[in-house]
């Protein structure tokens, strides 16, 4: 054998040798590598299996070698061509990221999750992210199991592409594993993921993500980030930053809000009560170029309605009235959100004007025979309304099982299926709203006010003492309802109400006003009354009165009516009385009749005719008093801030304290949201904050997640990270959803490089505190 050829074995048997000494130089020790690079020297040696002539006697060795491989202390030398056996498994067994790779391909195809799991993490630490196919297939093969911590699993994963190799997500994988999350109840993570495709510039086109929106929105955390995801991305479009003109401007422009993203999440908004974010979103619209839909009118008044924009709603009338296309029961919200206003403001005249005038026209439209072939019509070709039901079989989220496979997901590219699916959910959210609809009824077309839209209107006619004013509308609405008996009229029922809530006074007074307007009532009125003044026992003059009153009109009392007023003078020491009404009774032959009628009125809540009696009661004893005027004032700020003049909105609310009325979260929060528009004004946001600690230890102010949202936003921007752990423990302590991911961005944006070093060694005690509030909000976002 020539000295050529044993030279170039020595060489390649080098090469290898320190090539195994470099792979292991990753996990041994530095004493493993260098026993290594000691084995060439040894090579000449007689005793080794690569000199010339001898026998290789590693064979039966190779199982001890290949326990000591990886041992320090072993001399690799002695041995050489068992070491390079067992050296080429290691590399193909613990030591290919292709072998790696493609055991996790094999364990999600089977479903091995926890085995797939585990040799992506090898794989992360020996040589990094696998590559782009690898990954989307671990993404959504997790993504497909639905479960909660495989889910997880599946966002980690992306969070660290995110970070470390973005070219690694494609949009696909990542819009499907958004849908995943939405649908199992993980709305923080699926808007998160969204978040992340947009900074990746890889835009999902809108009918994808208003689907993620759609199943978002069923929840309240939900729904409060719908709203924040649909203003963050609306905010790109505003004031036509973007130029549908250019080409390369079409990807993001087919992520542009329309109006049923703004649909989905105005209706869940609603439903869960995040209005004043809702009114932000109506801003935005014009701002962006969507006009909202004919639909979108009912639910921009109900939003109106709910933060008290009365002005709003009576601009939208004219839209409704003259909008084709509306249901029945758009029709009811719309004009329950009317009437609701008007109570609101206190406005009694222009809300009795709508109920009397909703009372004339059913009461024309039953008479008319064109409105009942109109009916007929109408329930033949299923046009009236009936309330959506929700089955299992028609509910898309109803379980797991019905979730799309990810293949199944790639076929549908104009995503049509997931935006009929979204169509359903706002439908749900749609059924919900009807249910908080409360002062009007329809009955086949025909609107008509609720029992307890007369309670509440009722209550403010006492409230205001304008009680003449409420017996006439009484007896109208008596006039222009179905006709019943004086005794089961709204005048009586009323009556009934305020003896058994002990407005005895009122009751009175309203008895007074239809004897003076000509109106003959029974002696079950009289009675009930006469019966409540003798167990009060402290009414002598008004039990001389009333009687004086009902022998005018020729009332016939009963004897148990007789008895309580025999038993009241005796108690009164008044024995003349007594007799005298002992002898009345005894001449007239009353029988022992009973108030049977009242009881009927007070147990029968079931029974129609006492209705709006038991809705009285109710309304009365909740106890809501409403402050009219504070809503006039808001309005007044909220104006002031829309148009940033925020030195008249401090005025406003100074003028408003001033009359004595206190300022509520609407206020506070048009206040703050101003100001975070503005930018800079961050002390005064902070002075706000001291009064509105103030004014919840002192009052029945309430703080809820938008207003506390909001001060947290102003603060963390503005770096004022004391009081923002002041807002931060009080949501955590009402258990309040806050968003991290939105904070954490606005750290990064803004406070990047903010108390990186070290602490200077001359400090007060306030510029400790704030470092230390600093310190404390960054390691509660997660970021050390």
């Amino acid at each position: 054998m020539s000295s050529r050829y044993i030279l170039e074995t020595m060489r390649t048997r080098l090469r290898n040798m320190l090539c195994v000494g470099r792979i292991c130089s990753r996990y041994y020790s530095s004493h493993a590598v260098s026993s290594l690079l000691v084995g060439p020297r040894r090579l000449f040696a007689r005793e080794s299996p690569h000199y010339v002539g001898s026998k290789c006697h590693g064979t039966n060795q190779s199982r001890d070698n290949s326990t000591k491989i990886l041992n320090p202390e072993l001399n690799i030398g002695s041995c050489g061509a068992c070491f390079s056996t067992v050296a080429g498994t290691i590399l193909v067994q613990a030591h290919d990221p292709s072998q790696l790779a493609l055991e996790i391909e094999n364990a999600i195809d089977e479903q091995r999750f926890d085995d797939a799991w585990r040799a992506y993490d090898k794989h992360v630490h020996m040589d990094g992210l696998p590559r782009k196919s690898v990954l989307s297939k671990l993404i959504t093969g997790l993504a497909e199991s639905c479960d909660p911590h495989r889910l997880k699993q599946s966002y980690n994963v992306v969070s660290h592409a995110f970070e470390e190799k973005q070219e690694l997500l494609d949009k696909e994988p990542l819009i499907y594993l958004s849908l995943v999350l939405a649908r199992c109840d993980l709305p923080n993570l699926a808007i998160n993921v969204v978040r992340k495709l947009v900074k990746m510039e890889a835009y999902p086109p809108v009918a994808a993500w208003s689907a993620i929106l759609a199943h978002m929105c069923q929840t309240n955390t939900g729904a409060f980030l719908g709203a924040d995801l649909v203003m963050e991305l609306g905010y790109l479009f505003q004031n036509n930053r973007v130029d549908p003109r250019k080409k390369s401007n079409r990807p993001l422009l087919s992520m542009k809000p329309n109006s049923f993203t703004f649909n989905i999440v105005l209706t869940a908004s609603l439903v869960f009560g995040t209005t004043r974010k809702a009114e932000q979103l109506l801003e935005l619209m014009p701002r962006i170029g969507v006009k909202p839909e004919v639909n979108l009118l009912i639910v921009m008044a109900h939003i109106y309605e709910r933060n008290g924009r009365r002005d709003e709603i009576q601009k939208l009338k004219r839209h409704v009235d003259e909008a084709c296309g509306l249901s029945e029961s758009e029709f009811r919200q719309f004009y329950d959100c009317l009437l609701s206003c008007h109570l609101k403001f206190g406005d009694l005249d222009h809300a009795v004007d709508m109920v009397l005038d909703m009372l004339r026209k059913g009461k024309n439209a039953k008479r008319s025979l064109e409105a009942a072939k109109a009916v007929l019509e109408a329930v033949e070709n299923r046009k009236v309304y009936f309330p959506y039901e929700k089955t299992d079989a028609e509910n898309p989220c109803s379980s797991n099982s019905q979730m799309l496979s990810y293949a199944s997901f790639l076929k549908d590219n104009s995503f049509a299926r997931f935006e009929l699916h979204a169509r359903e959910l706002v439908r749900l959210l749609t059924d919900k709203l009807q249910e908080q609809v409360g002062l009007v009824k329809s009955e086949h077309g025909i609107l008509h006010p609720t029992e307890t839209m007369y309670a509440k209107l009722v209550k403010a006619f006492l409230e205001a003492d304008k009680i003449s004013a409420l017996v006439s509308f009484l007896v109208k609405a008596s006039k222009e309802d179905s006709p019943v008996s004086v005794e089961s009229s709204f005048v009586v029922q009323v009556i009934n109400a305020c003896i058994s809530l002990g407005l005895l006074e009122q009751a009175h007074d309203l008895l007074d006003e239809m004897r003076f307007s000509g109106i003959r009532v029974g002696s079950s009125i009289y009675s009930s009354l006469l019966k409540a003044y003798c167990k009060e026992g402290q009414h002598e003059d008004d039990i001389t009165a009333l009687l004086k009153d009902a022998q005018q009109a020729g009332i016939q009392l009963d004897a148990s009516c007789y008895e309580d007023l025999i038993q009241s003078r005796a108690n009164h020491s008044n024995t003349t009385g007594a007799l005298h009404l002992f002898k009345e009774l005894k001449n007239l032959n009353v029988l022992k009749a009973g108030h049977k009628e009242f009881q009927r009125l007070v147990q029968g809540s079931d029974d129609n005719e006492a209705a709006l009696m038991t809705k009285l009661v109710e309304e009365v004893r909740s106890g809501d008093i409403v402050d009219h005027a504070v809503h006039e004032w808001n309005n007044v700020i909220h104006f002031f801030c829309k148009k940033r003049l925020m030195h008249d909105a401090h005025r406003a609310l100074n003028k408003m304290r001033a009359s004595g009325h206190v300022p509520n979260a609407q206020t506070f929060h048009s206040l703050i949201t101003a100001y975070a528009a503005i930018g800079g004004k961050y002390v005064e946001v902070t002075d706000l904050w001291g009064e509105m600690k103030l004014l919840a230890s002192s009052s029945s102010m309430k703080f809820d997640q938008e207003l506390l949202d909001s001060l947290l936003y102003c603060f963390v921007r503005g770096g004022f990270f004391l009081r923002a752990m002041e807002v931060i423990d009080m949501m955590e302590k009402r258990e309040m959803f806050i968003d991290k991911y939105k904070y954490k961005s606005l750290w990064l944006k803004y406070h990047r490089t903010l108390y990186k070093g070290k602490a200077p060694k001359v400090q007060t005690e306030a510029q400790l505190k704030r470092r230390e509030a600093a310190i404390h909000f960054k390691k509660w976002i997660g970021l050390t």
